[in-house]
């Protein structure tokens, strides 16, 4: 009878261990991951929308100097 609960025991606290290896061995592979995840979109080419920004700010400064040149409107 003693056997048969120490057998049981073992069972039962060598699964739990197994878990929590499982556990902390998927902790650092989630990082890992996601580490890569964010390197990757760190690292994208961000250069598409530039050419767009700066022909927009091209248009706000002609249109700041145009507004400048014809006087103020509250006079």
């Amino acid at each position: 009878m003693t056997n048969l609960l120490i057998t049981q025991l073992r069972m039962s606290w060598g699964r739990e261990v197994a878990m929590a290896a499982l556990a902390w061995l998927l902790i650092p592979l989630f990082a890992v991951v996601g580490a890569a995840i964010w390197g990757g979109w760190a690292s994208r080419n961000r250069t598409t929308g530039d050419v767009a920004e700066l022909a927009g700010y091209a248009r706000f400064r002609d249109a700041m100097e145009k507004a400048a040149s014809g006087g103020s409107p509250g006079k």
